[in-house]
């Protein structure tokens, strides 16, 4: 009876070696598949440090594009004169996180994770301007060719967001984001060449029409510089980190 039990144990040991040797390695490569479906495209590489934690690199790049959610942007940039229909914005940005599991496996169950998140945000932002000429005694409005301010806004952020990671099959991770946060600060400068004999009439008046925007908490400082119009800006940067399905691969 003993050397039956002895066999058990063994049999079951020896699966369970087996079943860690599949299911096993220290390493996952994933992608985010509700920010893929969004344009967003992403890569995370995950590794365990030891049986609870785990430090993790991600890129994600999304191609310039119309501006998305453009109500909930008029709310933040008040300006009549901003044409956001042809409003385009393109980011890409590195997170760097580590993450606590309170699973019994490693990189697996419940986990919170705190990060930090570099972006920068690639932004065309296209305004109607006018301005006046006197000929003779009378007043003639011009209106110039739609004015394209161009440029980056960069942001630095930390934050944290939780969720949980499953093991799927042998080399299959599922891993569900449910809901998270950062805040940190941005800084950017966009830019308007204007084409050469431009009047110093043309450029004050869009200078006057970007000073009309109201971007609340974001501070605008714009400036004409030789044929140039410069905007600068800075203020907090904040975003949410909602749900999401990440499906990997561990190695």
């Amino acid at each position: 009876m003993k050397r039956i039990i002895g066999f058990a144990l063994l049999f079951i040991f020896t699966n369970h070696i087996h079943a860690q040797s599949l299911i096993g390695g220290d390493h996952i490569l994933k992608t985010n598949l509700s920010a893929d479906a969004l344009q967003n495209y992403n890569l995370t590489f995950e590794k365990s440090l030891n049986h609870f934690m785990s430090i993790s690199a991600s890129y994600s790049t999304m191609p310039k594009r119309v501006l998305p959610l453009q109500a909930l942007a008029k709310n933040f940039i008040d300006n009549p004169n901003i044409d956001f229909n042809n409003f385009k914005v393109a980011n890409n940005a590195i997170t760097i996180e580590s993450r606590f599991y309170l699973g019994i496996q490693k990189m697996s169950g419940f986990y919170i994770a705190p990060y930090a998140r570099f972006g920068n945000m690639e932004v065309d932002v296209p305004i109607n301007y006018t301005y006046n000429v006197q000929v003779g005694n009378v007043t003639v409005p011009v209106h110039p060719p739609t004015a394209l301010l161009s440029g980056t806004i960069r942001s630095q952020s930390v934050g944290a967001y939780f969720g949980m990671q499953f093991q799927l099959l042998t080399k299959l991770v599922l891993d569900v984001w449910m809901i998270g946060g950062h805040y940190g600060s941005s800084n950017g400068k966009l830019q308007f060449d204007a084409p050469a004999g431009t009047p110093a009439i043309a450029l004050a008046a869009l200078k006057s029409t970007i000073d009309q925007t109201k971007a609340n908490p974001f501070h605008l400082n714009t400036i004409v510089s030789g044929n140039s119009i410069v905007t600068n800006t800075d203020g907090p940067w904040a975003g949410l980190r909602g749900a999401g399905i990440t499906l990997g691969v561990r190695f």
